[in-house]
Parts: C-alpha cells; structure tokens; sequence
C-alpha cells in the first residue's frame, strides 16, 4: 500500500510576489478577484517590498512617515501592481543600456617611431612579450617600447536587445533580509523560498523533527543553470579577466545543488537524503518525482522539494538571444507591426500559443512540503493538494539538442492515465486542466500544442482547459514548473483559472482540436476541477508531466483510508494548525521579517551519535535512526 504524498506548505517568490497563503496567485488573477482580496494582494505586495511596515507607533510608509494602510494603497496601487510581473528590464540588476565588455584591438604608433609607454613595474605582463623592451626608470615605473603592435582588451558597454523579464517584485531585497555574506542571489531566493513554505505549515520544524527520523527526510532542490551572477559561477569566470581575484565562495556557491544544501544546513539542519536533478526547465519536476517515490516507498516521511533560479545576468540574455530564443525588442517591435518612435509594450512580451517572438527570461525560487498521509493526521497539517505521480521521457534520437521530439506524448498520456485512476474517466473529461509548458515561443505553440491535442483525444476529451502562467511571469526555467505548482494551488483556493491576457487570438499553427485555451479568467469556483497535469518541456530532451490532485480529492481519499473517526481528529488538530499559520502571515502582512537562517547553530559531530547495532540516536531528536536494513539479494546471498 503505497502512502500518498500530500503538499501541507508551500512557499517562494517569483515576479507576482510572495507564494504562500496565494498571494503570487491573486497577483496573476488581479482584475477578477473581489475587491477585499485585491486589497490583500496590494498589502502583500507593499509588505514584500518594505512599502508598508506595522510599527509600534502605528503604519510606516518606506519614508518612515506614519500613514493609512488604506489611503497608502489607494494612492500607490498602480506603482505596487506595475513593480511586480514581466516589465521593462532594470531593477538595480544590471543596467541593459550599458553593459560592460571588452574590445580586442590592435595599438600602433602614430608615426614611424616605436610605440612606448610607462608603467607600473608590479603591473608588467609576466612572461614580458618578445617584443618588448622594459627599462626600469625608478623605484615604480617602467619605460616599455613595443616593436611593432600592441594587442589590447578595451573597455566598452553596450545595449541589450532584450529589455523585457519577469523580475521579482521592485524593492525586494532578498539580501537583506539575512546575514547573507555575500551569497549568491539564487540561494539568497532559495532562503527565503524555504522559509516562506516552512512558516506556512503552521507546524514548528522541531515538532516534524522529533516525529520522524532523521533519515526520514529528504530534500531535493536545486537550480539549473547554477549560480551564474559575479557571487557565484559567473565571477569564478570573470574575476581574472576584469583584473579582479578569484573568492573562496564562488565556485564552491555556483553548484547547482547548493540550494537544497542552504536549506539543509541553515534551515532544517536536515541528515536524510539529499540532492537535485537537473533538467533545465524540467528540473521542479524531476525533483518531485524524486519526493514522490520516496514517500510512496515508504523511504521517507517528508520531503521538500524545491528550485531557485536567478538568471538575470548580461551572460544569460546573450546566451538565449544569441540562440535565438528570446523575445528581443525589434522582433517584437516587427510582431506589432510598430515603427521605431512607437512604445513596445513590454508586459505583453510572452504569448504563449499566439503569434508570438521568443520566450521571456524570468527568476523564480518555490518550495512545497509533502507529508505523508499517515503524518498529515498525526500533526492536523493543511491539505493543499496531493502529488500523485510524475512522469519523466526523454525525447529519443534527435536531430539537434534543441529540437522536439516524442517524449513529451508518452509523459502527457502516462499523467493523464494517473490521473484518470483516481478521478475516473469522466473526471478527466470534465474535471481536470492543464497548466502548459507555455514558453511563448513558435516551436513550443506548436509542438506542446500537438501533444496536449493528441493526449485530449487519446482519452476521449473534446475540450480540455488549457492555462500558460509564463504570460504573466515569464520563463524562470528549473522554477518554471513550481510556478505553475503555485498557481494550481491558488485556484484550487480561489477558484479563478487565470487566462492568457497578453494573447488576443491563438496563431494559426496551433493545433486545438481537443484542447481550449483559456484567453480570458475563468471564476470557476474553488472545487469545479479534481485534478491538474502539470507539463514541463525541458532543453535537451527533457520531459515531465505531473498529475496533481485537489484537496477536496485528497480529503476523501484519506477518509477512505482512514476513517471518519481519524478524520475528527484530524479536523481539530488542524484548526490549531491553520491558527498557527494565520498567526505567521499576520506577521509576514505587517512587514515583519520572517526568514530563517540558522549559521553555525547546533553543529552536531561524532560524539552527538549513539552507539548501537539496531539503531542510532542522535542527540537532540527523539526518534533513532533504524539499522535493520532490508537486503534485496537475499535469495542470491548465502
């Protein structure tokens, strides 16, 4: 009897705010929500970006100046909701009008003469060039004359062809609010993305610990393309060639597990299994599938599964855009049909399964908690959903990396019959959606959208509810997937399926035959769908599809299992649990500070082990370590 892995927390941060609690989602669906929730995403949104601070003293605006809450927001709420989403690239990232590189050049004197010049003796190139000839003038300086030319790095800046991304929230500093030592931004995000999902269980962390054992925790988060700013990998790069030193931290920062490491070490102080896959955009869900199994399998209790990617660096744009893949200015300005004095509208950059240019670069970092059933229960944790199954295919031979291929057809129809076990044929049909891969690109309308309409008609649907949120938040890669995690959660909430407002009509390369595609919001109510496919396409052949259930689904699925009588109990305890959790956001409304970052605390070694043959115990954790591990071979072992 395989036990169902629940989602109790979840948390992150990508360019519609803060994840927990939905107010990212409510950010996506702002222009249905009733008034009273868009004014509660509009607190969120001044709270994340230190707008609005609770004081002592009464509401502070970032001024400091005492104000109203509600005149503060009415006043401003074209600013906050401007500051959040895809928009005009800037936000003390880089500057994409004047992007720092070097030119190559060739220096010769101006008349017959030789080419000299002085400088400092300690900054002489070793070895000297042949061609040189240094004489010492002093105690500092050199005189060299060159036979012939000099080769020279010169300084020079130039502009982006892409101005667009999906940005964090303006005035959001992850840094900031941790001692973050110069950490890169992708695990300053993954810090906080992990604190944000933990505060949103309602359950203090030493609680699960001394409930499980220590072994009976995994992570598995991580990023995909590593930590590529100047704190991390990209610096390792850099450094030398800007005449600069090489750190201590950069390259040991830029792994890409390194997010589930932060989180193990400065957060959880977690000693069970840990990891990530990397899958380009695929990786969210190579990584829940990893969760998945281990709470089926009974290996372990909870999981965390999470991504964190900044990609927001001069390098990565040039990499994409070189590629070919991204909605640059001018494409976009020919898509539109406007002349060179006429404004792009940069917000409308992606346009998934519309005439579309490229896909939008965004960062993002998401975590989700997962218990198992029996544990849910036991500590009354939320149910927000349950992840049923993922389901990973390669694409086959290929004609190049970059090209579609068939394994997105086989992960589509093996999640949609998942899905079908649970919910039935007709749930299917009338009662599931799909959050799309939805890149914006020409390749991916076409090719995600053959596939979606062939899984439709393979199980008989006519017409299967479609969504793309990487129109509103862009493509954040590894953290694509938990973006769309995070909506689905949101809806299941709300009850509004968020459309795809930047497209007007779907291009006519698209197939949708079986499919629809949602171009408007959708007030559904809260309990209209049991079950999501979540679809990620990753570069290289990368394919994974998710069936993720509704809680109203997985509520009745425990009392199947369970019992009325352990589902009373349940009920009570997670009153306690909700209060809890409504006492963390409070806090987190009113501006306080709630990352967790625990550095060189409780560092535990040798002598804070046990000794025994059956089992371990580790001092500070109730619950031992079990040594009486099963062999698989015994039929082979003597």
């Amino acid at each position: 009897m395989s036990r169902l892995p629940i989602i109790v927390g979840f948390g992150g941060i990508n360019p519609a705010g803060r994840s927990s609690n939905h107010h990212g989602y409510r950010r996506l669906v702002y222009g249905a929500l009733p008034e009273s929730s868009q004014y509660k995403t509009l607190a969120s949104i001044a709270a994340l970006t230190g707008k609005l601070k609770k004081s002592a003293s009464g509401w502070q605006d970032e001024h400091g100046q005492i104000v109203s809450p509600e005149s503060y927001l009415n006043a401003h709420s074209e600013e906050l909701l401007g500051n959040t989403l895809i928009r005009e690239l800037g936000d003390n990232l880089f500057d994409p009008q004047r992007i720092y590189h070097q030119n190559s050049a060739a220096l010769s004197a101006a008349d017959d003469s030789a080419l000299s010049f002085r400088i400092k003796t300690k900054n002489l190139s070793s070895p000297l060039p042949s061609n040189w000839d240094v004489v010492q003038q002093d105690e500092k300086f050199s005189l060299v004359t060159i036979a012939g030319d000099l080769e020279v790095m010169l300084p020079a800046y130039r502009k982006s062809k892409v101005n667009s991304a999906g940005q964090l929230p303006s005035g959001f500093m992850p840094g900031e609010l941790y001692a973050s030592r110069n950490h890169p931004r992708g695990l300053q995000l993954s810090v906080f993305a992990a604190s944000d999902a933990l505060n949103s269980l309602g359950i203090d962390w030493d609680t699960v610990r001394q409930r499980v054992a220590p072994d009976q925790i995994s992570v598995y988060a991580g990023s995909g393309l590593g930590q590529m700013d100047y704190h991390g990998n990209g610096g390792l790069l850099q450094a030398r060639l800007l005449g600069k030193k090489v750190s201590s931290k950069q390259l040991a920062l830029g792994y890409a597990e390194m997010p589930a490491d932060f989180i193990n070490a400065y957060l959880l102080g977690n000693l069970g299994t840990t990891g990530t896959s990397v899958a380009a955009c695929a990786t969210f869900l190579y990584n829940l599938r990893q969760g998945i199994k281990d709470i089926q399998s009974g290996a372990s209790r909870v999981v965390v599964v999470g991504t964190s990617e900044a990609p927001l660096t001069p390098e990565v744009f040039e990499g994409f855009a070189t590629m070919g893949a991204l909605a640059d200015d001018e494409s976009l300005r020919r898509l539109d049909k406007l002349n060179k004095d006429q404004k792009i509208d940069l917000r409308r950059a992606c346009r998934p399964f519309g005439d579309n240019v490229g896909f939008t670069l965004a960062e993002s970092a998401q975590v989700i908690v997962l218990f198992d059933d029996e544990l849910t229960l036991e500590l009354g944790a939320t149910v927000y959903g349950a992840a049923n199954d993922v389901f990973i295919n390669a694409d086959g031979f290929k004609k190049s990396i970059a090209s579609p291929g068939l394994g997105n057809y086989l992960s589509m129809a093996k999640a949609a019959a998942a899905t079908q076990n649970i919910i039935g044929p007709e749930g299917l049909k009338h009662r599931s959606y799909v959050q799309s891969h939805g890149t914006g690109t020409p390749q991916n309308r076409q090719t995600e959208s053959k596939v979606l309409d062939d899984t439709a008609k393979r199980f008989g649907i006519s017409n299967w509810p479609i969504t793309a949120v990487k129109s509103f938040l862009g493509h954040s890669l590894a953290s694509s997937a938990g973006d769309q995690i995070m909506a689905t959660l949101g809806f299941w909430n709300e009850g509004i399926l968020p459309g795809i407002l930047t497209v007007e009509q779907i291009a006519d390369d698209v197939t949708a035959s079986a499919i629809d595609f949602k171009l408007q919001h959708l007030n559904l109510g809260n309990k209209a769908m049991d079950a999501t496919i979540i679809n990620s396409k990753g570069f290289g052949g990368n394919n994974a599809s998710a069936s993720i259930l509704a809680p109203h689904i997985v509520t009745g699925m425990l009392s199947k299992r369970h019992g009325s009588k352990a589902m009373t109990a349940y009920s009570k305890l997670n009153e306690q649990i909700q209060a809890s959790a409504e006492l963390a956001e409070t806090h987190a409304m009113n501006g306080v500070n709630q990352i967790i970052y625990k550095f060189d605390n409780n560092v535990l070694a040798g002598e804070n082990l046990s000794d025994g043959e059956q089992e371990l115990t580790v001092d500070g954790i109730d619950t031992p370590v079990s040594l009486a591990v099963a062999n698989p071979y015994s039929d082979m072992c003597d």
